[in-house]
């Protein structure tokens, strides 16, 4: 969950590829349904570290968790093509979710580094694995899941949105 201005921020989607010419895309789903998006609330991309807000102008399902969406000011392919693999986010509260501390996955589009300062990705996801929660991990590579454990968090730095920990040796090689 991000925060935005006193708001939490639940990831909700990613935007799979563009589709057609007119600028609409198709996305995956992740927590909610289609249906549950109220199409009067914003939702949000990051671009650089920022939220950038969007709303749907139509929601066209397909199939049980996948929709082929249009957004405003996204009109063309290279527009659609700009935010392919993007996460959508959306404000828990206007998704009627009152319990925003949905474990650690605030830290998704936080940067991870090493205990020596070094970037090793961005937070992805947060996988509640019970007695072992666990972060994904993008390395612009590829994806690695890393435990999330106390004893290994060095530093949070909340206004930078930076985590430093102790990562066990062979999980980024």
């Amino acid at each position: 969950m991000l925060s935005s201005g006193g708001h939490s921020l639940l990831k909700i989607a990613k935007v799979l590829k563009s589709n057609g010419t007119e600028g609409e895309v198709v996305i995956s789903f992740r927590s909610i349904m289609p249906e549950d998006i109220d199409i009067e609330e914003p939702v949000f991309i990051y671009f650089d570290g920022l939220p950038v807000p969007f709303f749907f102008d139509s929601i066209v399902r397909k199939g049980n968790t996948k929709a082929v969406v249009r957004m405003t000011g996204i009109r063309t392919r290279e527009d659609a093509d700009e935010i392919a693999g993007a996460d959508i986010f959306a404000d828990a509260e206007s998704l009627g979710i009152e319990d925003a501390e949905d474990g650690f996955s605030f830290l998704t589009g936080w940067t991870l580094e090493d205990a020596n300062g070094r970037t090793k990705g961005t937070v992805s996801g947060f996988i509640d694995i019970p007695e072992n929660p666990c972060l994904e991990i993008d390395t612009g590579s590829g994806q690695v899941i890393i435990p999330l454990h106390d004893d290994l968090i060095r530093s949070v730095d909340e206004e930078n949105n930076i985590l430093r920990m102790e990562i066990p040796s062979g999980l980024f090689n």
